[in-house]
């Protein structure tokens, strides 16, 4: 599936990086304009700590309970007007 967002991610002109574990720290998080959190398939930790890297920032932060291709589209849809 990662291969799969970064392939829509790419027809939509973003840029992806996608992290399907948790590890100590997410690596090169850098400043993104959107993070798409798929709350079904991620821990509360990984979520708390992605939030907690763009603490203070302009980031905008969508939450889906699925993490079909489906409702990704949907999410970059929206926010890639």
């Amino acid at each position: 599936m990662v291969r799969q967002y970064q392939d829509l991610c790419g027809a939509y002109r973003c840029k992806a990086k996608v992290y399907p574990k948790m590890q100590n720290r997410l690596k090169d998080f850098g400043t993104p304009d959107l993070i798409v959190l798929f709350t079904n398939t991620v821990s509360h930790k990984m979520i708390r700590c992605a939030l907690r890297e763009t603490k203070g920032q302009n980031v905008k932060i969508a939450r889906s309970h699925s993490s079909s291709m489906a409702a990704l589209k949907q999410i970059l849809e929206e926010h890639t007007s």
